[in-house]
């Protein structure tokens, strides 16, 4: 049996989600992302001693958006998502990077 060794974690990412740019590496990304900011609502939930019903609550929503969003669920508007963060009391920054700008954060 032949292994392979690879030198970084992104030859691993290439290999089984597909290179950089590729429908199927930004679906990767971007369920990653939305894995790790649902981590956050979370413990930052858990942190201010909130139950999902009393954050769903604060915001407007009801329980169940709130566990989507903790477990990585990627329908949530960023309006949404904003609204969770400054109701857990937490600065939210947005950085969009385009070809032609290579930042823009607000």
């Amino acid at each position: 049996m032949k292994t392979t060794k690879y030198k970084r974690f992104e030859d691993l990412e290439d290999k089984y989600f597909g290179k950089e740019g590729t429908p199927e590496r930004n679906e990767y990304e971007f369920d990653l992302k939305m894995e790790l900011i649902g981590e956050k609502i979370k413990e930052l939930r858990i942190q201010n001693n909130m139950t999902q019903s009393q954050l769903g609550e604060l915001i407007g929503v009801k329980r169940s958006q709130i566990s989507k969003l903790e477990h990585g669920n990627h329908s949530a508007s960023v309006s949404t998502i904003i609204k969770v963060f400054q109701a857990l009391k937490a600065r939210v920054k947005l950085r969009i990077e385009t070809d032609d700008n290579p930042e823009f954060a607000f």
